[in-house]
C-alpha cells in the first residue's frame, strides 16, 4: 500500500492494521510531544502538547468514545431541567489520587474557578455562558446558564474536576507544579524543559492503562522523533509531517497512524493594527496565499483546503461557502496601490509545534506580494502568552495557528477566535458579536444555522481571519503499540495497549 492510499483510507476509517511482527510489551510507555507542556492545570492552557498530558491525569464532567459521541465520566448522567439549566448525576467511587473522593463540591468548585473572570482561563470564552454551578445533594449539581446555551454539553467534555481541597490551598501555580486528578494515571514528577513522568492509577474507577509509567518527552525536532522512533526509545510520536511518514512506509520498527480531525490551520489577522486594519490589505493578504499548493504541495496528509472556520463535522458549518481564491497578480496590484501604507512590518508569530513549511511558505508568499513579513518564533508557552495578550491591540499582528475546540460546534471555534470580547480574538464588529452572540444563545436550530450563515458572510467579506486547511493528526507509533487515533486528537492512554 503507497502511503497516499493510506491516508486516504484513513481519512474514511481511523481503523488501524497492525504488523503481525509487534514489538514485545514493556511497562514504560515513551511519548515524544514536540514542546513540554505550557501547563498542567487543566483549567489553564488547551494547546495539544499540555492536554496530551493533563487529560490522564484529570477526569471530564463528559467524554467523548472512539466514536466521537458523548459519554458519561464525572456525570454518569443529566438531564435537560430548563432551556437554562442542565442537572448532572455525579457517578460515585471516584477518589482523587491522594485517596480523597471526588464530590459534587468538585464539581461546583471546577465549573467556578474555570468561569471565574479573575482566575483568567484562557478557556474562559468557552464556558462564560454558565453563570451558576449548585450543589443540589451529595450525587446532584446543576449548572445554569445566562440563556439557552445549545453547546453547554459538548463544551463540558473539555472541563475536568480538580479536587477543591487541593487547588485552593495550592494555588494557581502550585497546582501547576503537583496537580491531583482522578483520572488514569497519576503526576509522578516534572523535569522542567526535559519530560514529564505520569504512573498508573491502580485504584482507577474505570478502564485500567496498560502502562505502569508513562513518560512525555519534549522533542522539538521532528526528524528527531522519528529517529528515536526507529531506535526504540520512543514508542509514540506526534506531529509528523507527510515526508516523515513516508519515510517509516514499510518500516519493520514503526507504523503510521492517521485521523481526519476537526482542526482548522489558519492565519490570524490583527485587524485594529496597522497595516492589517484595512479591510482591502487583509483581503489583498488573504488573495496571496496559494492554499491548494499548500495542501497538495507541503502537507500531503489528508488535508482539504478551508473555506471557513469550521469543518463539515461542525454544527453551523455553511456548505455554500468558498474559499477566497488565490490571486497573486490582484494581490499585488492592491498592495502596490496602497504604498507604504501595505508595506509597515509585520511580525508572524509562529512556535515549533507547528509545521514551518506552512509558515514560511506563507510568508514567502506575502512577501512575493509585497508585503514586509518576518516569522517570529517562540516556544509554545510564550506564543500562547502573546496571543492572549490582555491588550488586544498588542496581540500578534499574523500569526499561525491550528484551531479544534473537540465539541463539533462553531461556537467553540468562532466565538473564541472572533468575539471581542475573547481574550483570543483580534476583531472588534458589533454587528459580528450579536450574530455570534445569538449562535450561543438559542435552542433553537435553525436560527443557530441562519446567525452562522450571516457570521461566514460577514467574515468572509471583511476578511477577518484566513482559513486554510482541515487538518489531519499523524502519529508514529511502535509496531506494537494498538490504538486508534480520533478526531478529537486525545492520547488516552488507558485507551491503548501493546499488541498481544
Amino acid at each position: 500500500m503507497t502511503f497516499s492510499t493510506f491516508i486516504k483510507a484513513a481519512a474514511l476509517a481511523t481503523v488501524v492494521f497492525l504488523p503481525a511482527n509487534a514489538a514485545l510489551a514493556k511497562d514504560d510507555l515513551v511519548v515524544n510531544l514536540v514542546n513540554e507542556p505550557a501547563t498542567l492545570d487543566p483549567h489553564m492552557q488547551w494547546n495539544p502538547d499540555s492536554y496530551y498530558v493533563y487529560r490522564n491525569i484529570f477526569d471530564n464532567l463528559v467524554t467523548r468514545d472512539d466514536a466521537g459521541e458523548i459519554v458519561p465520566q464525572v456525570a454518569e448522567s443529566w438531564k435537560q431541567l430548563s432551556d437554562t439549566e442542565l442537572e448532572l448525576d455525579i457517578r460515585e467511587g471516584i477518589t482523587f489520587h491522594d485517596g480523597e473522593a471526588l464530590t459534587a463540591d468538585d464539581v461546583v468548585y471546577s465549573v467556578k474557578r474555570i468561569t471565574d473572570p479573575e482566575f483568567s482561563s484562557p478557556q474562559l470564552g468557552q464556558f462564560n455562558s454558565i453563570i451558576d454551578a449548585k450543589k443540589i445533594d451529595e450525587d446532584t449539581v446543576v449548572l445554569t446558564t445566562k440563556s439557552p446555551y445549545p453547546a453547554l454539553l459538548a463544551q463540558l467534555v473539555k472541563l475536568s474536576i480538580v479536587p477543591e481541597h487541593v487547588a485552593s490551598e495550592l494555588g494557581k501555580e502550585g497546582f501547576n507544579e503537583a496537580p491531583v486528578g482522578s483520572g488514569p494515571y497519576k503526576f509522578a514528577g516534572w523535569d522542567r524543559g526535559v519530560q514529564v513522568k505520569l504512573t498508573r492509577n491502580d485504584a482507577y474507577w474505570g478502564e485500567q492503562g496498560a502502562f505502569k509509567t508513562v513518560t512525555f518527552k519534549s522533542v522539538p525536532d521532528a526528524s528527531t522523533r522519528v529517529a528515536n522512533l526507529r531506535a526504540g526509545t520512543a514508542d509514540l510520536v506526534v506531529s509528523l509531517d507527510s515526508d516523515l511518514a513516508m519515510q517509516l512506509e514499510g518500516s519493520t520498527e514503526a507504523q503510521v497512524l492517521s485521523a481526519p480531525t476537526e482542526r482548522v490551520g489558519f492565519m490570524g489577522m490583527n485587524t485594529l493594527v496597522a497595516p492589517l486594519d484595512d479591510p482591502e490589505i487583509r483581503r489583498a493578504a488573504a488573495m496571496a496565499i496559494d492554499r491548494e499548493g499548500i495542501v497538495e504541495g507541503i502537507l500531503r496528509g489528508g488535508e482539504t483546503v478551508a473555506s471557513q472556520m469550521a469543518t463539515s463535522a461542525h454544527f453551523g458549518f455553511v456548505d455554500s461557502a468558498e474559499p477566497i481564491p488565490f490571486d497573486l497578480e490582484k494581490a499585488r496590484e492592491i498592495v502596490a496601490a496602497k504604498g507604504d501604507a501595505a508595506k509597515v512590518p509585520m511580525k508572524f508569530a509562529t512556535s515549533p509545534v507547528y509545521d514551518q513549511r506552512i509558515v514560511q511558505a506563507i510568508q514567502q508568499m506575502l512577501n512575493e506580494a509585497g508585503f514586509n513579513v518576518e516569522i517570529s518564533m517562540t516556544d509554545m508557552a510564550t506564543y500562547l502568552k502573546a496571543a492572549q495578550n490582555p491588550d488586544q491591540m498588542a496581540r500578534p499582528q499574523l500569526s499561525f495557528g491550528r484551531w479544534s475546540c473537540a465539541c463539533q460546534d462553531v461556537d467553540g471555534v468562532q466565538y473564541p477566535l472572533l468575539h471581542s470580547s475573547s481574550n483570543w480574538s483580534r476583531v472588534n464588529d458589533p454587528e459580528l458579536d450579536a450574530l455570534l452572540e445569538t449562535g450561543r444563545t438559542t435552542l433553537d436550530k435553525e436560527a443557530r444555522l441562519a446567525a452562522y450563515a450571516k457570521v461566514q458572510k460577514i467574515v468572509a467579506d471583511n476578511t477577518y481571519i484566513m482559513p486554510l486547511y482541515q487538518a489531519a493528526a499523524l502519529y508514529g507509533a511502535s509496531n506494537g503499540l494498538e490504538w486508534q487515533p480520533t478526531a478529537n486528537e486525545s492520547l488516552f492512554l488507558n485507551r491503548m495497549s501493546w499488541k498481544d
